[in-house]
């Protein structure tokens, strides 16, 4: 099954939903960044969430996450656009770690706990961005979304986002949801929407079990909460990165640093943070890049 996120409404507009299967995503990111179990975990719950937080976005605005404790695995970092595309990094990609005491990997330790912030920037195409920072209040990922969320964006909602690893460190399953209450939600609605999200199996056992989104969605809001399918958008990894974007970048420098370049390296490396694609430059083409 293609990775791809649900936009619904529910309970007659009281709720607005997502929900997520990221799988193929993660593991292409996981890929490209060779992550070991607990950093893939870690930057698979980040990619997640920030891809149905790209959704939510509109006429080609695109969104930057950056999740900094002062744990081992450093900072993470994901971006996506409103057209389902999302990418992203660690600075430390190899950390790993004993199961915590619930049986999981310990994300947790490895983002560093509660000492950092979650920052999001939002670019909606205007002359200044939209920039919201709040602190870390657990390392899980998930409740440091909701916590952001409710405090910076003043919705409540509440975010989950799951990862499973196989044995060799590949992704067997990874999605997520965010459930958010609107203006006028009763408090009949969201007490029995609260009470369909405690009771719901981690959301990544779901992905792993074969449930899709709209199943996903279901469990959350409940039968009874008439779930009304919105829209449906596929998910991908995707960087827009090219040599063509780094010649522009390298003749910004100026021609004295080309020519240290050309001095001192007889030529330059390039290699992109959230791909890791590696763009080589001879001295023939940094010469092309010197301005006139």
């Amino acid at each position: 099954m293609k990775d791809y996120v649900l936009k619904a409404t529910a309970f007659d507009g009281e709720v607005r939903a997502y929900a997520i299967k990221s799988t193929n995503t993660v593991e292409e990111a996981r890929e490209r960044q060779d992550t070991w179990a607990t950093a893939s975990a870690a930057l698979g719950r980040t990619i997640t969430i920030t891809a149905m937080l790209g959704v939510m976005l509109k006429d080609n605005a695109k969104l930057t996450v950056k999740l900094e404790g002062n744990g081992p695995i450093g900072a993470v970092i994901a971006d996506a656009n409103d057209k389902g595309e999302v990418r992203g990094y660690v600075i430390n990609p190899h950390v790993d770690f004993e199961s915590n005491a619930q049986g999981k990997l310990d994300v947790r330790r490895a983002v560093g706990g509660t000492e950092g912030t979650l920052s999001v920037v939002k670019d909606l195409g205007l002359r200044n961005h939209f920039t919201g920072q709040v602190p870390i209040v657990s390392g899980e990922v998930s409740e440091d979304f909701t916590y952001y969320l409710a405090n910076s964006e003043q919705i409540p909602s509440a975010v989950g986002a799951g990862v499973l690893v196989n044995p060799d460190h590949s992704i067997l399953a990874a999605g997520g949801f965010i459930i958010q209450m609107l203006p006028g939600a009763s408090d009949e609605t969201i007490a029995k929407v609260e009470k369909q999200i405690e009771e719901i199996a981690p959301i990544s056992q779901l992905i792993q079990e074969g449930k899709t989104p709209e199943e996903v969605l279901t469990l959350l809001v409940g039968e009874e909460g008439k779930l009304n399918i919105l829209e449906n958008m596929p998910v991908q990894f995707s960087c827009p990165c090219s040599k063509e974007r780094l010649s522009t970048a390298i003749s910004g420098l100026g021609n004295e640093e080309i020519d240290a370049m050309i001095k001192e390296d007889h030529g330059a490396t390039a290699t992109c943070h959230f791909c890791n694609e590696v763009y080589t430059f001879s001295i023939d083409e940094l010469r092309a890049l010197k301005s006139s």
